[in-house]
């Protein structure tokens, strides 16, 4: 099933522009990104058209603006996961900023999940008469409407056009034919524009470019999300007065050829140097106390042998000048 297929499958490789008009054509909407479904009604109605009158549509909202009532809609597509026993997981905190990486991720893996319910056969499903009961399905009709109208209109003309042109065809084929009797190239001098060697080539080199392209957009996005996520934690009240924090928004914010890029460079190389500076002399006040701790130890002891001498007895000072004069006595014998 769709819920377990990997981040590697081929369903995340699809483009938005792809998504987009799949929602557009299967529901009758007129979406021109991907993130503008974050309110979760069009996830809602997906599955309504994957699973018709499963869907309780009317507690869907369309003109879902604020985050508690997004999170409204998200609740009734858990509501249809849990019914149908689909383990997927759905990240309602980050769908619901409207993150265009987030909800690209999402809509892919609906699209793969309609497809292998009903291989995209969505003809018989009526989108907007399952809208009615939904609140906002007026406006989103309206606004839907317009843009049908022209795609009706569009493909109406296309046909008259070819009509008209392949009628206007017909003589000039046949004079054609009638000139073509008297002087005919032989099959062997004349070929085509491309042969279908050719053809096929440039074919897979446009499907590999399209490939391409969509891989370069999802890759985008991610790092614009990681970008977004560090401005973010930069605008923290706790560290948005740092000097490093300073440096990155410099960092994100600059444009080529910014020179703040080089006072940044400079903040950076001065805030180092400060660094080594203050280790320095961090050293050099440790040093200081060690030597300053040493003296204070030799006077101690100096102290206390003072204080030691003036203890003693009168007794003890006359056997220790007895001592000493004995000693010298005997070394000068």
């Amino acid at each position: 099933m769709a819920a377990h297929i990997g981040m590697m499958d081929g369903a995340y490789f699809v483009g938005r522009s792809e998504i987009l008009a799949w929602i557009n054509s299967t529901l009758h909407l007129n979406l021109s990104k991907v993130e503008e479904a974050c309110t979760g009604a069009v996830h809602c109605q997906l599955m309504d058209a994957a699973h018709p009158g499963l869907v309780p549509m009317h507690k869907v909202n369309f003109d879902a603006k604020n985050e508690y009532e997004m999170i409204q809609n998200y609740k009734v597509l858990q509501d249809i996961f849990t019914k149908l026993k689909i383990t997927k997981h759905i990240e309602v905190s980050k769908l619901v900023k409207g993150r265009p990486l987030d909800n690209l991720e999402f809509m892919q893996w609906l699209k793969r999940y309609c497809d292998s319910v009903n291989g995209g056969n969505l003809h018989s499903y009526n989108p907007l008469e399952r809208r009615e009961g939904c609140k906002g399905a007026k406006e989103v009709n309206k606004r839907s409407a317009p843009s049908q109208n022209a795609t009706k209109n569009a493909s109406t003309a296309s046909k008259h056009v070819s009509h008209n042109s392949r009628r206007n065809e017909v003589p000039h084929v046949s004079s054609t034919n009638q000139s073509g009797k008297i002087s005919r190239p032989s099959s062997s001098g004349g070929s085509s524009t491309y042969s279908e060697t050719e053809r096929t080539a440039h074919e897979q080199q446009i499907t590999e470019l399209k490939l391409s392209v969509d891989s370069l957009e999802k890759e985008r996005d991610f790092y614009f999300s990681k970008l977004r996520d560090i401005e973010i934690l930069c605008q923290c009240p706790e560290i948005e007065n740092l000097p490093v924090v300073d440096a990155v928004k410099r960092i994100l914010y600059a444009m080529d050829d910014d020179a703040s890029l080089v006072d940044t460079e400079a903040m950076v190389s001065e805030q180092h140097q400060q660094v080594e500076t203050l280790s320095c002399i961090s050293e050099e006040a440790e040093e200081r106390l060690r030597v300053d701790t040493q003296k204070r130890k030799n006077i101690v002891n100096v102290d206390v042998d003072l204080a030691a001498s003036n203890t003693l007895s009168p007794r003890q000072r006359i056997s220790d000048a007895s001592d000493v004069h004995c000693s010298g006595s005997l070394v000068t014998y």
